[in-house]
């Protein structure tokens, strides 16, 4: 047989997962590396099989002995050493794996087929499956990957609409309080979407803002409209003056050595005045002038030195709300990414519950089956509301309905009604056609196949007079009665079963608008 170098076999996967099988793993399809399910077979020159991908793993550094050989006691040279020269692909045994049945090991997905199937059509492909976020490594749901990276990946990078700058999603709320264009609101106009770098100019401007008179830091307690600076300065104005003045006797106080012969006066009008200086007392106070003023500034440093301390200890004031604030906004940080946590969490927990809710959907199901189901062969379905449902029929809505299942036995053949109450094929409008269809079993393994026992299917009469028959025996070569691979075979029957006109007016087979059809499966030679 010619040897075909591994390195031309492309498969970088280690074997299938024993639990993908839907049946018990034969020893011979186990890979003797990573004991999983056979993945592209290569058979060693002593007889063992391995995945393609195992083989060139164990032999990447050179030939190794063979650890089955040893464990089996039939080691022997060099038979027994591994070569990835000498191995080839072993086809008998691929195909053979190929047509084993096969499920899908997540939680929630009911696919079912073959092997070969589940690595061309499922495997790296199921919704169900569990994959890693390539940003934040937190396990999703592959069909909710899109979402996760759109809306809730806390890694994930996001782009501002308004200056368009990257940032990380735990960055939005820090880039909200510094983008420069970032659209504010003026609390005095109401104005929308103002950009920050903008709001300062708007502020200066709006024409409902208010701002403080120029003359506050001598005691105008006024708030003016923007616009108005002017009205307010004109009517104003004797005020003005008035605490102009108030504020000029307040210095003169604090610095009476700088009073004397020729002080500033008030005058009766609107301001100050020097009084008039006598020649002999101008002369003497002349000598004195350079000690005045030095002691004018002598007061005028201390006063600077005492507001230079109160400055200093407002500033350290500010610095320690500085930092009380600054703690504060880190806990509030750490805050909002708790709540974004928790959040995160409540959604999680509801997914969870709507998987649950819907695995109890199904187990209800289940149990409903059961509740009708037989196991002797023999099957009476009854079907209330008909008109109602032959309604949709006609209209397209539900043009055919199943019954629940039934058995041969209770280890024996699973099986089913079909019912078209407006006909199928060649009894469309005129008749009810009803098949009978051969389901997917737990125990199909056990039974003969394909499916050859007689079937009769009949329409009750409700007066027991005369019931309508019909009877077929299986052709063993349609698919129909092989043994199924999927959930139910193509359906098999009599679409000219019964002609509708027998269901009008005082018809004995439909009484309170019910039918009742009974299928019996002949159960000679099981």
């Amino acid at each position: 047989m010619a040897r075909i170098s591994l390195p031309s076999l492309d498969s970088s996967l280690q074997g299938i997962p024993k639990s993908v099988l839907a049946v018990s793993m034969e020893t011979k399809y186990q890979c003797q590396q990573c004991h999983q399910v056979l993945r592209k077979p290569v058979q060693a020159q002593c007889g063992h099989r391995f995945c393609v991908h195992c083989l060139k793993l164990l032999t990447s550094s050179g030939p190794k002995p063979c650890e089955a050989c040893r464990q089996e006691e039939i080691y022997e040279e060099p038979q027994s050493i591994l070569n990835s020269n000498e191995a080839f692909p072993d086809n008998a045994a691929g195909r053979e794996i190929a047509s084993l049945p096969a499920k899908c090991i997540n939680e929630g997905c009911s696919w079912t087929g073959c092997i070969k199937e589940y690595e061309a059509q499922h495997e790296g492909k199921c919704e169900y499956e569990r994959v890693p976020c390539e940003a934040c490594q937190v396990l999703i749901l592959r069909s909710e990957k899109e979402r996760h990276n759109e809306r809730e990946c806390e890694a994930r990078t996001l782009n501002c609409k308004y200056c368009k700058v990257s940032f990380n999603f735990k960055q939005i709320k820090a880039h909200d309080e510094i983008c420069q264009k970032f659209p504010i609101q003026c609390k005095d106009c109401g104005k929308k979407k103002i950009p920050r770098e903008k709001f300062l100019d708007h502020s200066r401007s709006c024409a409902k803002s208010k701002t403080a008179c120029p003359f506050s830091e001598v005691g105008c307690k006024t708030v003016i409209d923007n616009g108005k600076h002017s009205d307010h300065e004109q009517t104003s104005v004797m005020e003005h003056m008035r605490l102009i003045l108030a504020m000029m006797s307040i210095v003169r106080l604090q610095c009476p050595e700088a009073a004397g012969p020729g002080e500033w006066q008030e005058d009766s009008g609107l301001g100050l005045y020097r009084a008039p200086e006598e020649g002999a007392t101008a002369s003497a106070a002349t000598a004195g002038g350079g000690a005045a003023a030095s002691g004018q500034t002598s007061g005028l440093d201390q006063k600077v030195t005492v507001l230079e301390n109160i400055v200093c200890v407002l500033n350290r004031e500010v610095e320690r709300s500085s930092l009380t604030l600054e703690a504060f906004s880190r806990q509030h940080r750490l805050d909002q990414d708790k709540i974004e946590n928790l959040s995160n969490k409540v959604r999680q927990l509801e997914r969870t519950l709507t998987m649950r809710d819907l695995q109890l959907a199904e187990t209800d199901q289940t149990l409903r089956e059961l509740q009708f189901c037989t196991f002797d062969g023999v099957f009476v379905w009854k079907i209330a509301d008909f008109s109602r449902r032959r309604q949709d029929s006609v209209a397209g809505r539900t043009p055919a309905m199943f019954s629940p299942a039934f058995y041969s036995s209770k280890y024996g053949y699973k099986m089913c009604l079909r019912l078209y109450l407006n006909g199928d094929g060649t009894g469309r409008g005129t008749h009810l056609s009803l098949f009978f269809v051969v389901m997917r079993g737990k125990c199909d393994a056990l039974l003969k196949w394909p499916f050859s026992q007689k079937v009769t299917l009949m329409l009750l009469d409700q007066n027991n007079r005369e019931h309508i028959i019909d009877a077929f025996r299986p052709d063993v070569s349609s698919t129909s009665f092989q043994r199924p691979i999927s959930e139910m075979n193509i359906a098999s029957g009599c679409p000219l079963f019964c002609p509708l006109a027998k269901l009008t007016g005082k018809s004995s087979y439909l009484r309170d608008d019910t039918i009742f059809i009974k299928a019996i499966v002949d159960l000679t030679g099981l």
